[in-house]
């Protein structure tokens, strides 16, 4: 089985796939101006299993695509939306979050909370802003310094992971230089780390071993989880994702 074969098998049993909350979704519902409007067409890109696009079928008068990469994790979303009477409100797509099947100009926002990463904050603002209607939303959650001084451990394993991490201001300013107005941010509190991601995660390694006999790929990748989850409870007063919410000039 190869990494990726691995990775998915690790996360889609989760009930997300990156840190985050219904409650912090909720609030980046509430700066967004979304609510209340009706008839909206919204993508959410890097889905995952759908913990946000579940809440957003909620709350919003919307059709929502749920675009993902890998099916597995849309066939469990399309599993809990049947669960929950949203199969009306959702509808799923593998892709790739650089090539997406939108015209120009149809979407009254894009979601997308833990996966801009993959094609870096800076490249995705600009790539999906032409898919949003004038006034459209962008709302998006981002690996965000939360000081100006941290550990020099956790610099250099994050800049080695993702050199795009920065404060929550020159995110700002690569959304205004982009062509959005900044509606409003705030990063995500400790659970949403440790009670939503990390712990069902450390919880399901035992099995994930198991159903790969133990293999040195297998523990590579618990191992890395591990670092990373150890790395995140010494220093979570440095670094969280920070959840920013714009509009397109």
């Amino acid at each position: 089985m190869d990494d990726f074969s691995l990775l998915i098998d690790l996360h889609h049993r989760q009930p997300r796939q990156g840190p985050g909350g219904d409650r912090e979704t909720a609030l980046a519902l509430a700066l967004s101006g979304l609510k209340g409007r009706t008839g909206l067409k919204i993508a959410d890109i890097g889905c995952g299993t759908g913990a946000a696009t579940l809440v957003l079928a909620t709350a919003l008068d919307a059709t929502i695509t749920a675009v993902d990469l890998f099916p597995a994790f849309l066939g469990t979303l399309d599993a809990r939306a049947g669960e929950v009477g949203l199969s009306d409100k959702i509808q799923t797509l593998s892709a790739s979050m650089e090539a997406l099947p939108f015209e120009e100009g149809s979407l009254d926002a894009i979601w997308s909370e833990g996966a801009i990463y993959n094609l870096g904050f800076a490249k995705g603002a600009a790539l999906w802003r032409p898919l949003l209607k004038s006034g459209g939303v962008l709302a998006v959650s981002e690996l965000t310094w939360l000081t100006k001084d941290r550990p020099d451990e956790l610099t250099e394993h994050w800049h080695k992971v993702y050199p795009e991490v920065d404060t929550a201001s020159a995110k700002l300013h690569v959304l205004e230089a982009a062509g959005y107005e900044p509606l409003g941010y705030f990063p995500l509190p400790e659970r949403c780390w440790l009670e939503n991601y990390y712990d069902p995660i450390e919880a399901g390694f035992e099995a994930f071993l198991a159903r790969h006999h133990h293999s040195d790929a297998a523990r590579a990748l618990v191992d890395a989880e591990q670092r990373e989850i150890s790395l995140y409870r010494r220093y979570s007063d440095y670094v969280s994702y920070g959840f920013y919410i714009a509009r397109r000039l």
